[in-house]
């Protein structure tokens, strides 16, 4: 059984629609579905638009109606095998008389996985695979909080060419750019929580929500957590009604994943200060870095992050750069540099650098 050019075609349409802008970021996975006739033309398209809203396979079902008997249904994830706040979209696909299934990224979740033996049970053929590279990278945090039992955690920073994130006078306001700092906004909104320290909330007072460009808050807000044990001011703008926060009474890093992981949440902004950073590195709990790196040198104050264990340039930790971006739009041209931990075969940091330069 091999996949057609038609059913390639649609997969990258499918991918398009998982895609769509405005879907709120949440527990479910971001998935695209195109119905093709016997003549490979497009019956109806459907994706999902977040928890509790029709699967992508029952919203093109639903637009198809009847034609949906002896369609190719094209998905970018491994149509789904239990009930939850939907039924499952295997059992909607079979009783639809679809004929054939073709589909991206397998489910990871164990608990809806088996769907594709669910159809292939039913008599329609299936056939998974097709591009899962690309539905896995459009999925991979969710994928990864599935598959690791925690959070991703995508830890920025921003700070100045010699590593200051703050003036020796404590003053650490627009180290950047506005530019770069629209450009944090719209990552965060691809995040579905942001994680601070108290120390940080006592001396920043952040707001931590998401702005468009004119600074006005989003509709859709991610949500707020702070870790540590200290109580906060009532006062503090964390606090308000823009969004929801979670207090999380722990300073252990895995204790607060785990946490988060209870509800639900799968994509983790840190945006705490140096010695929170510090503490998620030591305990390589780091899966992604971004930095804004502005032109400007302070030779004193803050470093963007504290000691996490560094005794020697052997057991430097040295991340993977990944992708290294100049605000081209921005007077000051601030660079934006994203890296990822090298890890080992076995998924676990690599062991750190024996490498040693010659003077």
């Amino acid at each position: 059984m091999s996949v057609s050019a038609v059913e390639r075609t649609a997969m990258r349409r499918a991918l398009a629609l998982a895609a769509t802008p405005g879907v709120p970021v949440g527990p479910n996975p971001r998935v695209g579905c195109v119905l093709l006739d016997d003549e490979g033309r497009t019956v109806a398209e459907g994706h999902h638009r977040g928890a509790g809203t029709a699967h992508a396979e029952a919203d093109a079902l639903q637009r198809a109606g009847a034609a949906a008997r002896g369609t190719t249904a094209v998905v970018t994830l491994e149509p789904c095998n239990h009930t939850g706040r939907t039924g499952p979209c295997a059992q909607a696909l079979i009783q639809a008389g679809v004929r054939r299934v073709v589909f991206a990224q397998s489910d990871p979740n164990p608990v809806a996985s088996g769907g594709g033996a669910t159809l292939r049970a039913a008599g329609l053929e299936v056939l998974g695979g097709i591009d899962a590279e690309d539905a896995g990278e459009l999925n991979r945090t969710w994928t990864f909080a599935i598959e690791q039992g925690r959070p991703f955690v995508t830890w920025k920073f921003a700070a100045t060419l010699d590593g200051r994130s703050a003036a020796a006078d404590g003053s650490s306001r627009w180290i950047t750019s506005a530019a770069a700092r629209r450009d944090t906004h719209r990552l965060r909104a691809l995040c579905d929580t942001m994680l601070v320290g108290t120390g940080t909330v006592e001396t920043d007072d952040p707001r931590l929500t998401v702005r468009d460009e004119h600074d006005v808050d989003l509709p859709i807000q991610p949500l707020r957590a702070v870790m540590g044990l200290r109580d906060l001011d009532p006062g503090r703008r964390i606090l308000d009604a823009a969004a929801d926060t979670v207090r999380l009474r722990t300073r252990d890093p895995r204790e607060a994943l785990r946490l988060l992981r209870e509800r639900d949440r799968h994509h983790v902004f840190l945006e705490g200060g140096p010695a929170l950073a510090a503490a998620f590195l030591r305990a390589g709990l780091v899966d992604e870095i971004v930095a804004y790196l502005a032109p400007t040198l302070l030779g004193a104050g803050a470093s963007a992050v504290g000691d996490f264990g560094v005794a020697t340039i052997g057991d430097a930790f040295r991340p993977e750069v990944v992708d290294v971006h100049v605000l081209t739009a921005d007077p000051e041209h601030n660079v934006r540099f994203t890296l990822r931990p090298v890890t080992s075969a076995s998924g676990r940091p690599a062991p750190p650098s024996t490498h040693r330069e010659e003077r």
